[in-house]
């Protein structure tokens, strides 16, 4: 195993464990390797210093505390995205890759109204807007694609 110090395009900083370097590398490659604060995939090693025992000496722990415990409440940031993704889970309906077809069968009055979440690809998602039909990114993954 294997801990890298990470950093995202939005300057978020954060540590991750990997089986190894080349599974980091593959995973990075994929766009599998994700921020946990912001969830873009726009993410690179930061700088880090190495970990170095002395001869024979177990290694020391860490002196200063840690900048947010695990036991502490989350950032600011990551209350209000939890609270987005438990409103949207509770109160619509999971599509899934059939997003675009049910919003465009709602849109045409074809199906009833609701509030829908899922999955479409960009070029989907494009048409649906050209054809006026409203839609978002949703700034995470959907609790069922995730582990």
């Amino acid at each position: 195993m294997i801990q890298y110090s990470l950093k995202c395009d939005q300057d978020h900083s954060f540590d991750s464990w990997f089986q190894s370097a080349a599974a980091f590398d593959k995973l990075l490659k994929a766009k599998m390797v994700t921020c946990a604060i912001c969830g873009t995939s726009s993410v690179q090693k930061a700088i880090m210093a190495p970990r170095v025992n002395k001869s024979g000496a177990a290694s020391e722990p860490d002196e200063k505390p840690q900048k947010n415990p695990l036991s502490a409440p989350p950032d600011p940031a990551q209350q209000a995205l939890k609270e987005l993704r438990k409103h949207i889970e509770t109160n619509a309906d999971y599509v899934g890759d059939n997003f675009a077809a049910e919003a465009r069968a709602m849109h045409d009055g074809s199906a009833p109204e609701r509030s829908i979440y899922g999955a479409a690809k960009p070029d989907e998602a494009k048409q649906l807007l050209k054809e006026g039909i409203p839609v978002a990114p949703l700034p995470f993954m959907p609790g069922r694609k995730t582990n």
